[in-house]
């Protein structure tokens, strides 16, 4: 019988919409759940078993027992045997690595894990290039190539593989996590992931050199059109600092920044940020960047610009910039959107323009 690992990070991704960096704060992450935040990876984690579970019906899931993967995987319908290492109350890194040591020595024949970059590093820390694994996308910044783009995709990719693992190769997938920059990413590891196109996402890149001079350009034009009385929002990134630097302000290189009338009225913003100021301000922009190498424009990263968020601002009033030659690198050449509920992924869905130099778009279809 085929066997599965499956490791559930139960506060992976849950300060997404609080506009926290990630999971590595345990007491802000605890502040948060204790205040009701809700937990999203639970969540995540049954959308990939459900396809999981289509594709691969009789694959025995091992796990540990309770949140951290083994109540999902007995509510999709699974054969679940319980890993004997024990999580704790709550969990930590120290869980996900006994858990994934334990399923290495198992011999299982994947390790599926929903969380993030920490989870993934946790992960392949422990199991190295042994064991493949895959990840379902949970986390805030998820910039490693060993993520589902969706987890739906996550789990079809997982059912493919664990259907017959013969007919697809594995093949190694850089883990990345930020660096000592803000939006630097430092390779912590290699890992193996079943070759699946158009399932898995590629790992964050840096943007290309060559798009410097246009950027810059488009950046100050956009900083010129800005409307007196209309609420501007500027997403995470580079790009989308270009424009404060261009208006002589200093934005969050990692959050959202709200401007009005060229001076910076809110910085670092969270979701219940960002509505109240579209609330008050009844007409709003959202200005974003673009993810170099995976094109994402929602998802990764900027978990506060949330459905909400998008209804609030309307999906004609985002602006998207990017480099001419960053976009020229996306393979497959589409943008993504995750928004972390698989009901929502409709809004944004069709062709977007994106503004890659003075008086020039890309015209790129949204999925």
């Amino acid at each position: 019988m085929t066997r599965a690992g499956l490791i559930v990070n139960p506060v992976a991704g849950v300060g997404g919409r609080y506009a926290l960096k990630g999971s590595d704060n345990a007491a802000a992450v605890a502040r948060l759940v204790a205040e009701g935040a809700p937990r999203v990876a639970a969540g995540r984690a049954r959308r990939a078993l459900r396809v999981l579970r289509t594709l691969a019906p009789d694959v025995e899931i091992l796990a540990p027992a309770g949140e951290m993967g083994r109540d999902e995987a007995v509510e999709a319908g699974f054969h679940v045997t319980a890993l004997e290492s024990r999580p704790g109350t709550p969990t930590t890194a120290d869980d996900t690595r006994s858990a994934a040591s334990e399923l290495a020595d198992r011999a299982v024949d994947l390790v599926l894990f929903a969380g993030g970059d920490g989870t993934a590093r946790d992960v392949v820390d422990t199991v190295g290039t042994r064991v493949p694994v895959l990840g379902v996308p949970c986390g805030v910044k998820m910039r490693s190539a060993v993520f589902g783009t969706t987890p739906e995709a996550a789990g079809d990719a997982s059912g493919r593989f664990l259907a017959n693992p013969k007919l697809w190769p594995t093949v190694e997938a850089e883990v990345l996590d930020a660096g000592d920059g803000a939006l630097d990413s430092e390779l912590f590891g290699v890992a193996r992931v079943p070759r699946i196109e158009g399932r898995l996402q590629r790992g964050k890149a840096a943007p290309p050199r060559s798009d410097d001079a246009a950027l810059t350009a488009l950046c100050s034009e956009i900083a010129r059109e800005l409307e007196p009385s209309r609420l501007y929002l500027f997403g995470p990134g580079t790009t989308t600092g270009r424009v404060l630097a261009a208006l002589g302000l200093e934005g969050t290189p990692l959050g959202v920044d709200a401007v009005l009338d060229g001076e910076l009225i809110a910085s670092d913003l969270d979701e219940n940020g960002i509505l109240r100021l579209v609330g008050e301000a009844g007409a709003a922009t959202l200005v974003l960047g673009v993810i170099g190498g995976q094109g994402f424009l929602l998802g990764r990263g900027n978990q506060q610009i949330s459905p909400r968020v998008v209804r609030a601002v309307r999906p004609d009033n985002i602006v998207i910039i990017a480099g001419a030659d960053k976009v020229a690198a996306l393979d497959p050449p589409v943008l993504r959107v995750d928004l972390g509920d698989g009901e929502e992924e409709h809004l944004l869905r069709g062709y977007r323009r994106v503004r890659v130099a003075p008086g020039r778009t890309i015209v790129l279809q949204l999925i």
